[in-house]
């Protein structure tokens, strides 16, 4: 069996069943490159119960696209709501035990399915299967998606996922569970995925993930994992609801908050960078916040201070960083030389 990493169980289990899974693929003017991703979910060595593709409204040729696999793939389609939205779609038409997200611009390796379907029949107490991924930029791999201090953990997974999202979008999870927590939150359209692993753990869900890279996790500049502001804005509001999740215990809202002040710092830098770059009228404003608020490190104030009395200066630094490379998925510094 391959490695796998995961808490250990509450009572001793015995092997369960072989799971049916759905993989279901949300896309959005997708045609580019949706085909690569269901040509790679129907070639897993332990075939899928069903490959369902979920249309979030585009206005691309999706059906074309789709052609070559038209008697093996289902197609259903809604309006154009965000990934969320196109997610919910596509896992509550699901039939299979677990559901698995394939984004239209990833890849799983062949052997995916059948490594997950080993886990939960090792681990049947698992909702949450997940495994490795590359971290793949313009055809080259650049990382495992679980290295460079982002690791899964399988301890105090209640305590690590109000630290971080440390479950990659594309783990698979028991439908049921996936119907009970009542699916994505369509309001958190950046940060869905981490919202809703947070809802499962802390309403009693484990998960287990397979030390093995085997899926490929396509970082391109525009996708959703490049938009920082609009991410960090999204960690900070689901962080933010945590608070009233009745499931969260007295004795973790002291991380809770802590993580909250955390990632408000982390907004508060990139919404002053975004406002120096686009000559926003409270951009020294938000300098100044940032190199005289509470909790941000000496290196980050001497450039906040830096925005706030030489502003061409610092946006000169940020537009030359901006042409070297842009950072993707994972903290991932992509060069464009």
């Amino acid at each position: 069996m391959r490695p796998h990493v995961a808490p250990p169980p509450a009572a001793p289990v015995e092997p369960g069943p072989s799971p049916a899974f759905s993989v279901v693929i949300p896309a959005y003017q997708a045609s580019a490159f949706v085909a690569r991703a269901v040509a790679s979910a129907l070639a897993q060595t332990s075939e899928p119960a069903e490959v369902i593709v979920a249309d979030d409204g585009s206005t691309d040729d999706l059906e074309g696209a789709l052609a070559p696999f038209r008697d093996r793939v289902r197609l259903v389609r809604g309006p154009h709501l965000g990934p969320p939205a196109a997610r919910n779609l596509g896992f509550r038409a699901a039939s299979g035990d677990f559901v698995v997200n394939l984004d239209a611009d990833d890849v799983y390796e062949p052997e995916r399915l059948e490594a997950l379907a080993e886990l939960a029949v090792a681990r049947p107490d698992l909702d949450v299967l997940a495994t490795d991924a590359w971290i793949e930029v313009g055809g080259e791999r650049v990382r495992r998606a679980y290295s460079g201090g982002w690791d899964f953990f399988p301890a105090d997974q209640r305590l690590r996922i109000l630290e971080r999202n440390f479950i990659l979008s594309m783990a698979a999870v028991r439908r049921s569970r996936f119907l009970e927590v009542g699916g994505f939150d369509e309001a958190i359209r950046w940060a869905d995925d981490w919202d809703f692993w947070l809802r499962l753990l802390l309403s009693g869900s484990a998960a287990g993930c397979v030390d093995e890279p085997l899926a490929r996790y396509i970082v391109r500049e525009g996708s959703i994992s490049t938009h920082r502001v609009r991410v960090a804005r999204d960690f900070v509001r689901t962080l933010e609801k945590a608070r009233e999740n009745p499931e969260l215990r007295e004795a973790e809202r002291p991380l809770l908050e802590r993580s909250i002040r955390t990632r408000r710092r982390e907004l508060a830098v990139l919404v002053g960078q975004e406002a120096l770059l686009t000559g926003a009228l409270d951009a020294r404003r938000r300098s100044l916040e940032v190199a005289f608020g509470s909790g941000f490190s000496a290196p980050t104030r001497a450039k906040a201070l830096l925005s706030a009395v030489a502003p061409g200066v610092a946006r000169r630094l940020l537009r030359t960083r901006a042409e070297k490379g842009w950072i993707g998925a994972g903290g991932t510094r992509v060069s464009r030389g």
